[in-house]
């Protein structure tokens, strides 16, 4: 399934200052019976958005209408714990095209390059300064640059460089999942199948 091309997003961003989310607070266990990936966004970090009688939690960062927009800002170890798809695709399903922490779980990771959504991993101090630089003006502009791999707070200037698989880029650039590089190549790899003795 092809997403939209990843190039270079600017966006506001929702700020979520803790650390070691596991993928049960991301998606609960309980709605993982669904085999699409729709439908998972309304249920992101639902114990933490929700009360028991499905009333939103004021004091929940994705309940606050100070903050919007498509790149989440997490703490340190985000994504940690299983391993479920579903994370990913809620996170994606939300709205969200990035999420900037300073360290990814491996397999959340690679979830979320498999649906494009684009992790981009920091070091802890400038985490730090994107966190201010939102709680001083809750609209603050990010600037995540694929081609060039960096993330760039606008209103200061201050950018750090990020690392990603070559392949798993290119794919974002294209909106490429797996399937769809196979797919893109399929002449390629009719060629050298034809060149190749059994």
């Amino acid at each position: 399934m092809a997403y939209d091309k990843f190039d270079t997003l600017r966006s506001s961003a929702v700020p979520l200052s803790i650390e070691n989310v596991d993928t049960d607070q991301i998606i609960p266990a309980r709605f993982l019976k669904a085999t699409e990936r729709t439908g998972f966004g309304d249920n992101l970090f639902r114990d933490w958005r929700y009360n028991p009688d499905n009333s939103p939690k004021q004091h929940f960062v994705l309940n606050n209408p100070l903050y919007s927009g498509k790149i989440l800002v997490g703490g340190k170890n985000f994504g940690s714990g299983s391993s479920r798809e579903h994370a990913a695709w809620a996170v994606y399903d939300y709205g969200f095209r990035c999420v900037i922490s300073s360290f990814f779980a491996d397999i959340f990771r690679n979830n979320c390059l498999n649906i494009g959504v684009l992790p981009v991993q920091v070091s802890p101090e400038f985490l730090q300064l994107i966190f201010e630089a939102i709680e001083r003006d809750p609209q603050t502009i990010l600037e995540v640059n694929l081609p060039e791999q960096t993330v760039e707070i606008a209103a200061t200037g201050a950018r750090e460089s990020f690392d990603i698989n070559g392949y798993k880029k290119e794919n974002m650039l294209n909106g490429f999942d797996d399937i769809d590089y196979l797919l893109n190549i399929k002449a390629e790899i009719a060629g050298f199948a034809a060149q190749t003795p059994l």
